[in-house]
């Protein structure tokens, strides 16, 4: 339940348009872990595995529920690390 509550937080402190994020697929469960500021990147749990896009599908999805904004992603589509930008629902 912490790790939920954690979760939460980060996704209230995203204001951002772009944000850098560090998948792990195969995870038990889609979750935001933390912020790495060394790295300056959010480091996410997705339970999709990295092949067929099912990750980057998933990552789109996680985000967008989350943030209630459209996610998309620019940069990074066959890496773990990933720029992604936030943009109001239309």
């Amino acid at each position: 339940m912490q790790s939920h509550l954690a979760g939460l937080q980060l996704i209230d402190k995203i204001k951002q348009d772009v944000i850098k994020v560090i998948l792990k697929p195969n995870s038990s469960k889609s979750r935001i872990v933390k912020f790495n500021s060394e790295r300056e990147a959010y480091i996410i749990d997705i339970k999709a595995p990295a092949q067929d896009n099912k990750a980057n599908i998933e990552i789109v999805k996680f985000l967008s529920r989350a943030l209630k904004k459209d996610v998309k992603i620019i940069k990074g589509f066959k890496s773990r690390e990933k720029l992604i930008k936030i943009s109001p629902k239309e």
